[in-house]
């Protein structure tokens, strides 16, 4: 399992690359329409998130301000250092993920101030499926506004065998 995630987090880097094509996509006209920082928002709290969640496994000191953090004026170019960052953390921290650290449990306090416990697979797959979904937003978003939206299903990054 620890090797899916390690693949899974490729993609995940490939990902981010093509949403940050997609939000320069966006024609420049377009940008100053409510639309457009709200996808930024959405980036920036998928690097949020992973930022967080990192800084709670130990992989990272420091952490985002809030769970809905955004830099400056949420820019991809204000963003993308952090993105780069906290790639290079994460493919860090999974690398030395073996499958026994996996099934052990992670114990925090959430913003409501409630302590909880879950298996670090589980919240690695929470991890992900949150970003996934965020995408879709973000491309149904940048196609709204003219952009270009860009494919992200896992399948065109996999490619499966052609066996016909």
């Amino acid at each position: 399992m620890s090797d899916r995630f390690r693949v899974w987090y490729d993609y995940e880097r490939d990902c981010n690359a093509k949403t940050m094509t997609m939000l320069e996509s966006v024609p420049r006209q377009r940008r100053a329409e409510p639309d457009y920082p709200r996808a930024c928002a959405k980036f920036a709290h998928m690097v949020a998130a992973r930022w967080m969640w990192l800084h709670r496994l130990g992989g990272i000191d420091d952490r985002p301000e809030t769970r809905d953090w955004v830099p400056g004026d949420g820019t991809v170019d204000e963003i993308r250092p952090h993105v780069q960052r906290v790639e290079a953390a994460w493919s860090e921290y999974l690398s030395g993920v073996s499958d026994d650290q996996l099934a052990r449990s992670l114990e925090w306090v959430g913003p409501d101030g409630t302590r909880r416990r879950w298996a670090i697979e589980e919240l690695l797959v929470q991890v992900f499926g949150h970003a996934w979904y965020h995408r879709g937003q973000i491309a149904t978003l940048v196609a709204d506004l003219g952009g270009q939206a860009i494919d992200t299903d896992y399948i065109f990054w996999s490619r499966p065998e052609v066996v016909g």
